[in-house]
């Protein structure tokens, strides 16, 4: 690990290697307006395959300054799951591929539409799992599993509502940032941001089977009924109003 090591000095290392054919900010620093005094840097060094170069002994580098990684193109391309968000929006600072760098970081915002769809299902039917457990708990008097439960079924929303835009959900940090800058089609960010707040601190009831009401709505709409249809006359039990399931 090299002590002392900036931002600055990294960029003007990698300004001058042959060997790198990319830079790309992540994190705080690529969010206008996030970082903080205690924000450190996160940065991809993306090297070519097979060149020598000094900087990879970087890698893995962790600081109150800046964090670094240095990878491949193909490597770089490869990356998903928790990462997609932080480079979805996040600042190429050297492109030497004539944009190839930037279309990378660009594709890991967009989910493939049959990955999607997949994918939805699953959070969808995590989603009814949890508030169908909520309400269950708060039936049945188990007031703290209830508001646990209510806390997990709003992880999941968010994740089913950015994967029907067929977007990563972006990390609890930047949840405000994101919705703010860019909404999801079809909800209103600040009433959404308050219906997350408010099930999460306080696991309303009522709330809670509104909330559904809307978003079974919605799901429907993207074709994913079947998975709403395999939960039978426990749907019931989640919708707005009373629990009509027969005793």
């Amino acid at each position: 690990m090299i002590p002392k090591l900036t931002y600055e000095a990294l960029l003007a290392r990698a300004a001058t290697d042959p060997a790198v054919v990319g830079l790309v900010l992540k994190g705080s620093h690529a969010h206008d307006g996030m970082a903080t005094e205690y924000s450190d840097r996160d940065v991809y060094v993306i090297v070519a395959e097979g060149l020598d170069t000094g900087l990879l002994d970087l890698d893995g580098h962790r600081s109150a300054e800046v964090d670094v990684v240095v990878t491949t193109v193909d490597d770089f391309r490869r990356l998903g799951g928790y990462e997609r968000y932080a480079l979805t929006r996040a600042q190429i600072v050297i492109d030497r591929l004539d944009g190839e760098i930037a279309e990378l970081v660009a594709a890991k915002g967009q989910l493939d539409s049959d990955e999607a769809f997949q994918a939805a299902a699953g959070w969808l039917d995590a989603y009814a799992n949890s508030l169908y457990r909520s309400v269950k708990n708060a039936r049945d008097g188990h007031l703290l599993a209830a508001r646990l439960d209510a806390a997990d079924s709003v992880g999941f929303l968010l994740e089913l509502l950015f994967t029907l835009e067929r977007r990563p959900r972006p990390y609890n940090k930047y949840l405000e940032w994101e919705l703010e800058r860019f909404p999801l089609p079809g909800w209103e960010t600040d009433m959404l941001l308050d219906a997350i707040g408010r099930i999460a601190g306080t696991g309303d009831l009522d709330f809670q089977r509104r909330l559904f009401g809307r978003v079974e709505a919605v799901a429907r709409k993207a074709g994913l009924g079947p998975t709403l249809d395999a939960w039978g006359e426990d749907l019931l039990l989640m919708r707005p109003g009373p629990d009509h399931r027969p005793k």
